[in-house]
């Protein structure tokens, strides 16, 4: 199967062979390094979109800080990042891809997201939920692919299905964290280990052929993929959804987290829609209505639907609940 053609190999022959920079320190030893916000930073609320489900192999909330993993151009890494403490937050990165993560700690802590333009003085809700959490801030992770598998696990299915998956996944293929992670912590798998599992084991974990061919299309376009970091996140949006399999929604849950897109709308969604019009109205609305009631925050869209979502309000609870489909044992 050719790719879709907003994801064609490069034109330059240079381009094309082009190997990433290497880094400039070994990674034997931990580096470290000091970030001084500019302002209120809340940690965890920062990078809680981060993490699947609460802690898990890529993520762990310890008193005093986070720790995270990821799979850099470079290899894996750990992240453990302090809370503030006299304005400043540590952090610290074992293994190949240290420099990488270390590098990346101002805009995974949301240096360049910039809030002061936006107004939510026409309603007292956001204007009290933002009094409240003055440390929030979009992270920008940089992990274009790595944040497009656990979206791709979400789809059309419940969250405690698709987190299952994908921590049953990653620690069944991804590697040991560097460094002295929490116990259990894991390094997400490559594309190409994501392109050879086998599809028993997608069965086995709870994950249909639909999804599971959509990460694996994925896996063969990840280096493609990965450079739309680079973009403009409207760009970066419509680039993903070229890509069969993948929608409005789920480029949008990308974006929010690899870009730090600050006007990201997760459309679709089976939830959010429903709690943006219980916040800003007093009744649940649908993706129509959602998206007329944010138009005035065109731009800010991405932190409104954060300030909601550190309001508590969530849709009414009635009705039957979705039933967890569990097809592992057929």
């Amino acid at each position: 199967m050719s790719a879709p053609a907003s994801f064609a190999p490069p034109t330059s022959p240079v381009e094309a062979v082009r190997p990433p920079i290497a880094p400039a320190l070994g990674t034997a030893e931990p580096l470290r390094t000091v970030y001084r916000p500019n302002g209120p930073l809340d940690v965890h609320s920062t990078l809680r979109l981060i993490a699947r489900g609460g802690d898990g192999p890529c993520y762990r909330r310890v008193p005093g800080g986070v720790w995270l993993t990821a799979r850099t151009p470079f290899g894996g890494g750990t992240l453990h990042v302090s809370t503030v403490r006299d304005g400043e937050v540590e952090a610290t990165a074992w293994g190949p891809g240290a420099d990488w993560m270390i590098d990346g700690v101002p805009e995974l802590l949301g240096r360049d997201d910039d809030w002061s333009d936006l107004d939510v003085s026409r309603s007292p809700l956001l204007t009290e939920v933002s009094r409240r959490n003055p440390g929030l801030r979009l992270s920008r992770n940089r992990l274009v692919f790595e944040m497009l598998v656990p979206s791709i696990l979400e789809q059309k299915v419940t969250a405690l299905e698709a987190w299952r998956a994908w921590r049953l996944l990653v620690r069944r293929h991804g590697d040991p964290a560097p460094g002295p992670a929490p116990e259990g912590m894991i390094v997400a798998p490559s594309a190409e280990t994501w392109r050879m599992i086998p599809s028993w084991e997608w069965h086995t974990a709870g994950v249909g052929p639909q999804r599971s061919e959509t990460v694996v299309r994925s896996s063969r376009l990840a280096s493609a993929i990965e450079r739309t970091i680079d973009e403009h996140p409207d760009d970066a949006s419509r680039r993903l959804q070229s890509l069969p399999g993948i929608g409005v929604w789920t480029a949008a849950e990308v974006t929010l987290r690899a870009h730090g897109d600050p006007d990201a709308v997760s459309v679709g969604d089976y939830h959010l829609a429903a709690s943006v019009g219980q916040a800003l109205t007093g009744s649940p609305v649908d993706d129509a209505g959602m998206l007329e009631l944010l138009a005035p925050w065109a731009g800010h869209r991405q932190r409104v639907l954060r300030l909601i979502g550190r309001s508590g309000i969530h849709k009414p609870r009635r009705g039957p609940k979705i039933t967890i489909q569990d097809h592992r044992g057929h």
